[in-house]
């Protein structure tokens, strides 16, 4: 159940950043958009771990992978001083 319950907000996550991106609300250096994909992948690649669902656990982990350095770079400046 639990699990279930881990997927789903996973997914909801994943599927949020992508709409957001399709639909122009973010753009792919936007902190939102990597950090909605690194932690709904992130949730989906802990639970296929359970099942043992490696092509899962594979697509997960890399699109979680993909999305951090991003999130680790410094916050662009929206204005010069």
């Amino acid at each position: 159940m639990l699990g279930q319950l881990l997927s789903l907000l996973g997914a909801g996550m994943v599927l949020l950043a992508y709409l957001a991106y399709q639909r122009g609300w973010l753009g792919r250096e936007d902190r939102l958009f990597n950090g909605l994909n690194a932690f709904g992948s992130g949730l989906l690649a802990f639970v296929a771990l359970e099942g043992g669902q490696w092509g899962l656990i594979l697509v997960e982990a890399a699109w979680c992978a993909l999305s951090i350095p991003p999130l680790l770079r410094p916050p662009r400046r929206l204005w010069r001083t």
